[in-house]
């Protein structure tokens, strides 16, 4: 049973650069487990805490690329269209296999951002950095995603082990 559930925790570490909810299926992992094993190997309190970075690390992701849209200039509008426009283009890249959610999140993200910086009556260059600035931010976003996801299974395995 720890082999199949590494093998899941592993798995869901490679979701979660796709856009995929692999923070959530390692948790569901993790609850599984704690419901089948007949002598629990780790208590719910290292699932609540596991969630608890989880958490961060999803609001850290939506704030990052407005973050990175205002460091580079943009407007709070330019912040909003990243974000809105982040969501828009990963649920537009779905239909296309394995990456589609991740470009259409990068892609969203900029476009998001330049649309809301050229309505507001920026001029295109620094639409174009304040855009530029929302793709830095979903791109840190996404490396700290991977770095939580890590520690996620790295502390679950951990503990189920010991």
């Amino acid at each position: 049973m720890i082999i199949l559930f590494a093998v899941t925790l592993l798995i869901s570490l490679f979701l979660i650069p796709l856009g995929l909810p692999g923070l959530w299926l390692m948790l569901v992992a993790g609850g599984v487990l704690l419901w089948l094993a007949p002598v629990a190997p780790f208590g719910w309190l290292v699932l609540a805490g596991c969630a608890s970075i989880a958490v961060v690390a999803e609001v850290l992701e939506m704030a990052m690329s407005a973050k990175y849209t205002k460091k580079y200039g943009g407007s709070t509008r330019g912040a909003w269209g990243a974000l809105i426009g982040g969501l828009i283009g990963a649920v537009v890249g779905v239909p296309i296999p394995v990456i589609g959610s991740v470009i259409g999140a990068f892609a969203g993200g900029f476009a998001g951002a330049l649309v809301a910086e050229l309505s507001r009556g920026a001029s295109a260059e620094g639409a174009t950095r304040a855009a530029t600035g929302a793709t830095i931010g979903r791109a840190i976003a996404t490396a700290f995603k991977v770095v939580a996801g890590c520690v996620i299974a790295a502390w679950l395995l951990a503990a189920a082990l010991i």
